[in-house]
């Protein structure tokens, strides 16, 4: 059975309840970095506090994939990549495709761009 790592737009949807996502799931440390940044950058009370609430849940129920070397390394081939078609990403969205390869997981993403490149450099990939 296949399993998928879910981006982080996409993890956030599946939270607010606008998807679903078949199969079971993981995700990157690097998920977790910016679901913090997301919490930092809520503009009212309210918001942060449902953030941080999504935070606490997604700690609760993921065990998420740290950045070793291996997937340091993919990231560079996948920078390259980026940098050689012209393509402008995110550091974020790169380790979370990395993290995909690496492990062997399907990408799932509703970012275009990251799914692009991904199907471009091999990987498999799923857009919600």
């Amino acid at each position: 059975m296949n399993v998928n790592l879910l981006d982080t737009s996409v993890l956030i949807a599946v939270f607010d309840g606008g998807i679903e996502v078949d199969g079971p799931s993981a995700i990157s440390v690097v998920t977790v970095g910016e679901l913090r940044a997301g919490v930092e950058l809520a503009k009212t009370p309210e918001e942060r506090s449902a953030r941080q609430l999504r935070l606490n849940r997604v700690s609760e129920l993921f065990e998420p994939i740290p950045v070793g070397e291996a997937i340091a390394l993919e990231y560079g081939k996948l920078l390259a990549l980026a940098r050689t078609t012209g393509r402008i990403q995110k550091a974020t969205d790169l380790l979370i495709a990395s993290t995909a390869a690496v492990t062997g997981r399907t990408l799932v993403t509703r970012d275009e761009s990251q799914a692009s490149l991904a199907r471009e450099a091999g990987l498999s990939v799923k857009e919600v």
